[in-house]
């Protein structure tokens, strides 16, 4: 994975996503506003919020009606119990539940804080919540193709969300969806610099760029959910390979 110099740049201009509306005219009318152009080998980081959006992921409170399950685990956590359904019925397992806590296993294969459902940035937050997208490889590979075809240069792209992580402090960006990149680069069999073959090293390319992304973006009212990031190694970009490619398989969950 030789690199010297990757840039992230954020994209100014993206209005506040409807359902229904195309993400890929979304970026290139705000590539065109910051009077930039996709180049070969470009990835474009989009965060999950936007693609839920776009979706027309929501669901109402109001039509939620909880199971005696939720309500148990509402009490423990001291959340709206019609949220906590939600979450179950976007979840496989329920990991832990204490106050203020509810951490599970998403569907996905996730594991994250109320399976990734959120209320920040959308409108009548107290009224309805945001899920992830229903398959965020697919919605990567649906706007790269688009956009790859638009441009006429290969490209990837990446669904980011801000996930908690065990042992660590605050929420760092990650890889929930990927199109056209190296997710997981295996190093295993590659020699160090004193000849010694690697053992364990698989690098989260995905999750990496993720990240540096984010911090593009910002978490708050920052109003910049695409990012452009340039430079990453030609031999990363390989289709076929999508994020679910970083989730650790269950039987090897060591901390279970």
């Amino acid at each position: 994975m030789p690199t010297r110099s990757i840039t992230f740049t954020a994209l100014d201009g993206v209005p506040e996503i409807q359902p229904g509306d195309r993400l890929d005219r979304v970026v290139v009318d705000a590539l065109e506003h910051n009077e930039l152009r996709l180049q070969a080998h470009d990835v474009i980081a989009i965060c999950q919020k936007i693609v839920s959006k776009a979706e027309d992921c929501y669901v109402r409170l109001d039509t939620v009606q909880p199971s005696a399950r939720a309500v148990e685990l509402a009490r423990l956590c001291e959340k709206d119990p019609r949220f906590v359904e939600v979450v179950l019925r976007e979840s496989s397992e329920v990991v832990r539940c204490v106050k203020d806590v509810l951490i599970v296993r998403h569907r996905l294969g996730f594991v994250v804080a109320n399976a990734g459902i959120d209320q920040s940035n959308i409108e009548d937050a107290g009224e309805r919540v945001l899920l992830l997208p229903q398959n965020p490889d697919a919605s990567a590979a649906l706007l790269r193709d688009a956009l790859q075809a638009r441009f006429d240069v290969p490209l990837a792209l990446i669904v980011t969300d801000s996930f908690g992580r065990p042992w660590r402090m605050g929420v760092c960006g990650t890889a929930i969806g990927c199109a056209g990149l190296v997710s997981l680069a295996d190093m295993r069999g590659r020699p160090d610099r004193f000849g010694r073959p690697l053992r364990i090293t698989q690098v989260a390319v995905a999750d990496e760029l993720a990240a540096a992304a984010t911090l593009a973006m910002g978490e708050a009212d920052e109003g910049r959910p695409a990012v452009i990031v340039s430079g990453v190694a030609p031999e990363m970009f390989v289709d076929g390979i999508a994020a679910t490619k970083l989730v650790r398989p269950v039987e090897l969950d060591l901390f279970r």
